[in-house]
């Protein structure tokens, strides 16, 4: 049995079962991931795929137990390198992190300024998608640390570490008739067409609801995974938009308006998530603290070891 192997039997699973897409991924060949994987069969003594001629197309039971003990083998594989780094050079190596856009522009500049400040010889990744991209990104070990509002925590194999809570402001073009009411509600702003983030982003839940609570329908006309696409569609004109608070800046937003809509909304709170039994770096520690003051490193460590 070999890593390799298991790395392999690993990608297809996370392919949906696409020997292409997973020999594509592993820079390998197709017939390569076939071989390797049908001598860990014979190794085995199991079928872990069922194949409908050189398709696979199913994980068998032992199969599935098989890939999830092979995914953390890699963790842990992965944890063995990471101590050995920690004490061979403790100021260089690499920190990925997966987060959404809105984090990336609005929350997450002064940490990555400070830390790449200490840091000089780390190198920094970001990856950007959609909270569930993102935890996807953290489980199957192709980031370290993920940072979202929603979705994440649904992921059993991620210790989840509240970093801080926010709401959500409207915005609109100069001169709009919300802007002359003395208190915004969301039956006013159901009459305009809204612009806001897609379903699965950035605390979309929380507005369903609070629409949902007063029995009424929004006329959303426009969604978008970036904040900076609702402001610009809002200057043309579509619509109202219904964005984080901390997307809105008066400076560089000239031709936008802001309300706060605090109290129309329930708040959100942004979580890191990290994998369960994973071995962080110190400088990972020293992120997420720059990140969040209140994570220090005996609070994560509790977390991590699922003391409350």
């Amino acid at each position: 049995m070999k890593l390799q192997q298991l790395r392999y039997l690993c990608e297809v699973a996370n392919q949906g079962l696409n020997l292409s897409k997973a020999a594509e991924s592993l820079h390998t060949s197709q017939p390569g991931i076939s071989k390797q994987i049908s001598l860990l069969e014979s190794e085995l003594g199991v079928d872990i795929f069922v194949r409908n001629g050189k398709r696979v197309v199913k994980i068998t039971p032992p199969g599935q137990a098989i890939i999830e003990i092979a995914e953390r083998m890699l963790r842990d594989a992965k944890n063995l390198k990471q101590v050995g780094q920690e004490f061979t050079n403790e100021a260089s190596g690499s920190l990925t992190i997966a987060t959404t856009h809105t984090q990336a522009r609005y929350a997450l500049p002064p940490a990555i300024k400070r830390f790449t400040a200490r840091y000089p010889k780390v190198k920094l990744i970001l990856r950007q998608g959609s909270p569930t991209q993102i935890a996807e990104l953290v489980t199957s070990g192709e980031a370290d640390i993920a940072i979202a509002t929603e979705a994440i925590e649904l992921f059993q194999e991620l210790v989840m570490l509240p970093c801080y809570q926010w709401n959500r402001c409207i915005i609109t073009p100069p001169r709009h008739p919300l802007l002359k009411l003395e208190k915004l509600t969301l039956e006013a702003i159901v009459q305009y067409p809204i612009i806001t983030y897609d379903f699965a982003f950035t605390g979309r839940t929380k507005i369903n609801q609070a629409f949902e609570a007063k029995g009424l329908t929004p006329n959303v006309v426009l969604t978008a995974i970036d904040a900076d696409v609702i402001k610009t569609y809002v200057e043309l004109g579509l619509g109202v938009g219904i964005l984080a608070q901390m997307a809105f800046d008066p400076k560089r937003d000239k031709h936008l308006r802001a309300i706060d809509a605090s109290h129309l909304f329930e708040p959100s709170t942004t979580r890191i998530g990290i994998t369960r039994n994973s071995y962080l770096r110190g400088y990972v520690y020293d992120f997420i603290g720059m990140f969040a003051p209140h994570l220090n490193h005996s609070v994560i460590t509790a977390a991590m070891e699922g003391h409350p």
